[in-house]
């Protein structure tokens, strides 16, 4: 593995607090979390450089693995940084080039825990993606509106800060069937950089629904790539996240 493939693996598995191999895309699309439209809309948004909040309101109903699955497709040239103390935050601001980091923040709480971040440190978080940055996060929060109640009102983060975040992905999880409950994409809402509007949607007749014709963060052409390149992910069984990523870099 070279350096730069390697460096990026181990960033995203210091997000793995629950132990066991990180889930790439792949498993995310055999387990029904998402269908292949929806995955290869938001591997072409990632691929952009978007921005990611994930967002479910109870533990364990799988955020950071939607999180790290999908930063996975981050752009080649762009490194991800745990903002793990203020000086990341404070270097974060100086960065003269948007888009060179990924800014990661393991979630938005309040607690003594690796890269959480609270007040006015959420509150410069979100300035960074307001600046152009790339910033990635999750909370624990099931709709748009609970995100702008924890942090516009509970940490003061600014309002179009919240909006400069493209990509708002949220889970649900179904306990039907006790013995295999399944967690799903809920909700995905996109922003042109000012207004939030929803574009997947989760239908409870069992389909995910597009709620937009056109994504204002990719094309038809781009998504149509990706649905290419995750269908031949899957028929070569292509799933562990470095081989994902490296065939991503092949691409």
């Amino acid at each position: 593995m070279d350096a730069a493939l390697s460096e990026h693996v181990n960033a995203l598995d210091a997000c793995n607090q629950r132990g066991g191999r990180l889930l790439s895309l792949i498993d995310l699309l055999d387990a029904g979390t998402v269908d292949l439209p929806l995955a290869a809309y938001l591997a072409a948004a990632m691929r952009h450089g978007a921005s990611l909040l994930v967002g479910a309101r109870p533990g364990g109903a799988g955020k950071t693995a939607v999180m790290v699955a999908l930063l996975n497709f981050l752009p080649n040239e762009t490194a991800i940084r745990a903002v793990d103390s203020r000086a990341v935050l404070d270097m974060a601001e100086a960065d003269p080039y948007p888009g060179a980091t990924c800014y990661l923040a393991h979630e938005i709480g309040d607690g003594l825990y690796y890269a959480y971040l609270w007040d006015d440190e959420a509150r410069d978080f979100f300035a960074l993606a307001a600046r152009g940055h790339t910033v990635a996060t999750n909370l624990h929060a099931d709709t748009l509106e609970e995100t702008r109640d924890q942090l516009c009102l509970g940490n003061g983060v600014a309002p179009e800060h919240l909006a400069a975040v493209a990509l708002k992905v949220y889970l649900r999880v179904d306990y039907s069937d006790r013995l295999a409950f399944k967690r799903r994409i809920s909700h995905v809402y996109e922003s042109d950089g000012t207004d939030d509007r929803l574009i997947w949607r989760w239908d409870r007749r069992g389909t995910f629904e597009r709620q937009a014709v056109q994504s204002v963060l990719v094309s038809p052409q781009d998504e149509d790539l990706y649905r290419k390149f995750l269908t031949g992910l899957r028929r070569r069984d292509v799933r562990a996240i470095e081989d994902v990523r490296r065939a991503l870099l092949e691409l």
